[in-house]
């Protein structure tokens, strides 16, 4: 298998001046990228071509979780802020437009339809979310459910073009990978105070929490210090980090059955949660809210 560089390639498009001194960008979607490559190269017939299409499809995802991290409103009347706002919708448009290009000069104009229609489908699922959203009607198990199959979207696009015989454990890594992304990536939210709003913690006080504390919650300007009681109140990092340790394992398991130790594909496979294992072994009580 050749080495994966995905994330080297993709810095001339992603490491602008102008973004990383304005804005910052969502975590590159490492896991479900290099999970697409380990099985395009493996169980495809395209795997002349597999870093391309990774490529492409990890910088449509980044284009669109840019663009899920611009507020609804245009209410910043400072300047970095609203110069940082403006700056992610345009990486986000960017970042899409260098998928287009890039397809289109390597003459892979079937897998632009394929994509542009797995972005749809992923917009078309993230819309019924908002709705639930709004509707207060979305629970934080459901939230977590949902982030993962929304996220899943563009890489589950590929499964017509692998192999038959592993359509099934395709669909069941990507989506333990993802859902450990979207765990690790909560549990790093739920250590500040000022990520909480429309997290899986946000949900699960809304859930759990008495009248007094959901309102609260759904306060424009909330106390800071008063979130971080209730996060310590309803135990969020700590049950985070206990379902992300769930989820290892439960990949841990589905991985050891396709292959021993020796399987050297199998092996790739089983460095791309390293990442993972690192934030477990670190004491529990220093990522504590």
């Amino acid at each position: 298998m050749n080495s994966y560089r995905i994330p080297e390639i993709a810095k001339p498009y992603i490491e602008h001046d102008m973004i990383q001194m304005h804005t910052d960008l969502p975590v590159f979607p490492d896991f479900r990228a290099r999970l697409l490559y380990a099985f395009l190269n493996k169980h495809s017939s395209l795997a002349g071509h597999s870093e391309l299409y990774t490529l492409v499809t990890s910088l449509v995802q980044l284009g669109l979780d840019t663009h899920d991290t611009v507020s609804v409103t245009n209410a910043d009347k400072e300047m970095k802020a609203a110069r940082s706002r403006q700056l992610k919708v345009l990486a986000g448009d960017y970042f899409s437009s260098r998928f287009y290009y890039l397809l289109s000069h390597a003459g892979h104009i079937d897998l632009i339809g394929m994509i542009s229609g797995a972005i749809c489908e992923a917009n078309r699922l993230k819309m019924n979310m908002y709705m639930l959203m709004k509707q207060l009607k979305l629970s934080a198990d459901d939230y977590i459910q949902r982030t993962v199959e929304v996220k899943s979207q563009l890489f589950l696009s590929f499964n017509g073009m692998l192999e038959e015989h592993v359509n099934t454990t395709w669909r069941e890594l990507l989506q333990l990978f993802t859902r450990c992304e979207v765990l690790l990536h909560e549990l790093i939210r739920s250590e500040s105070s000022l990520q909480y709003r429309d997290s899986w913690g946000y949900w699960h006080v809304l859930q759990s929490g008495t009248k007094e504390e959901r309102r609260l919650l759904q306060q424009e300007e909330t106390d800071h210090a008063k979130v971080r009681s209730l996060w310590m109140k309803y135990k969020v990092t700590s049950q985070l980090y206990d379902m992300l340790e769930a989820c290892m394992e439960e990949l841990q398991d589905k991985l050891r059955l396709l292959g021993g130790d020796t399987d050297k594909w199998v092996k790739e496979l089983q460095l791309i949660g390293e990442p993972v294992k690192h934030y477990l072994s670190a004491p529990r009580a220093t990522q504590e809210v």
